[in-house]
């Protein structure tokens, strides 16, 4: 196996690549050699300055990966197509994984597809599951529906037994939504989504909104919310700061803000969300009863700064792949 490898960092609001050493297991991880990774928010952040690396993770990008298991132990064997969940590193040709993050690919499915799931879709499983806990008939609004999270939550949310609204800049990417099961939604480009939803929803409104905008919705979010409804924060794409009536609006409807992130929880919890995630998932993709959704454009490890570039125009319909 060769000592050293490419990687991928950031340095001065840019992505280059580097040569590093190939990691080393430690007891309880497995080496993998990465065949795909895919680009998520969170690493344009990184690339910033503005999303800083969680202490004793390594510098080089990538939340996630599809791989070939060459150091494995007991549980992983050499040669198995795994993906999995990562701290850091998938802008790698290796990386080491704890053996309890990672889950084998769906029957059926390549692994450049596969580099598609695991962080989209456990941030998605985790906000309906875990953190929203979602009840079958509870109608959930979804924004940013064409990323990648968007089309993961949309999907697990109609399988749920829940009514999904929406929202996205584009008409394709609303038309993409309801292909995937919503029952409609909004171009807030074109139209206040809140009126649209609110509309479409009745006057009850909606018991859960998935929200990765912030400031910028805040007004429509409780508009749209009924009592008791629920208003799960995960992204700040519109902004962090807040003017007006906020905690007097939630008060009267008895509303629940609840703020989740993925990449700091522990690794203890990352490995109960990747089982219960894979128990539920995996064998429904093998089925065809979910479908990951990867954008038309995919780029290669040394082209991860125009895939970043790329998802920063926000075209891109679900995830963008990056071969490695």
């Amino acid at each position: 196996m060769a000592q050293a490898m490419r990687a991928v960092i950031a340095e001065a609001g840019k992505l280059t690549t580097v040569l590093r050493p190939v990691p080393v297991k430690k007891v309880g991880e497995v080496l993998v050699k990465v065949s795909y990774t895919a680009i998520n928010r969170a690493d344009t952040l990184q690339r910033k300055g503005m999303y800083p690396v969680p202490s004793g993770q390594t510098d080089i990008l990538g939340l996630e990966m599809s791989g070939v298991v060459v150091d494995g132990n007991d549980k992983w064997q050499n040669g198995t197509e795994v993906m999995s969940l990562l701290n850091g590193g998938g802008y790698a040709e290796y990386v080491t994984v704890d053996e309890n993050l990672l889950m084998p690919i769906p029957e059926g499915m390549n692994l450049r597809t596969a580099a598609g799931i695991p962080e989209t879709w456990l941030t998605a499983f985790q906000l309906l599951h875990f953190v929203t806990q979602v009840e079958t008939g509870d109608t959930v609004v979804v924004h940013a529906g064409g990323s990648g999270v968007g089309t993961a939550a949309t999907q697990l949310a109609t399988e749920a037994g829940c009514r999904v609204f929406a929202t996205a800049g584009s008409k394709e990417k609303i038309s993409k939504s309801v292909e995937l099961g919503a029952t409609g939604g909004a171009n807030y480009k074109e139209e206040d989504w809140g009126v649209k939803i609110k509309e479409m929803a009745g006057d009850a409104g909606v018991q859960c909104v998935l929200d990765c905008v912030g400031s910028s919705y805040w007004k429509q979010n409780v508009n749209v919310l009924s009592v008791d409804g629920k208003w799960t924060l995960y992204g700040l794409m519109g902004g962090a700061n807040i003017e007006g009536p906020l905690l007097a609006l939630m008060l009267r409807k008895r509303l629940r803000l609840q703020a989740t992130t993925l990449r700091s929880r522990s690794d203890e919890y990352k490995a109960r969300l990747t089982k219960s995630f894979a128990e539920h998932a995996i064998a429904k993709f093998s089925k065809g009863r979910y479908k990951v959704i990867l954008d038309s454009k995919s780029f290669a490890l040394d082209e991860a700064q125009l895939a970043h570039d790329y998802m920063e125009t926000n075209a891109n319909i679900g995830k963008i792949i990056v071969e490695v």
